[in-house]
């Protein structure tokens, strides 16, 4: 886990998270408020990961319409569990 939460590997993985934008999750944020909210809140979910405590937040379920009709679910994370995945 120290290696996933490695300052380089965040970034890298922050980078990907935001090029890929998708919707925001249960929690409404989205990928454009993601840095400010890892500014006040990184040191904490870091903490969280390291020590085993970290939980996820509940996949907002969405159903999108299917090419050849009726529905397919769909499951959207939060951006913050997007960046840890």
């Amino acid at each position: 886990m120290e290696a996933v939460v490695e300052r380089q590997n965040m970034i890298e993985a922050l980078q990907r998270v935001k090029s890929n934008k998708g919707a925001a999750g249960v929690d409404g944020m989205t990928v454009d408020d993601i840095d400010a909210w890892l500014r006040t809140n990184w040191s904490a979910i870091k903490e969280q990961l390291l020590d085993g405590s970290y939980q996820p937040q509940p996949v907002l379920g969405i159903q999108i319409p299917k090419p050849g009709g009726g529905m397919r679910q769909l499951g959207i994370p939060s951006v913050i569990d997007r960046l840890i995945q």
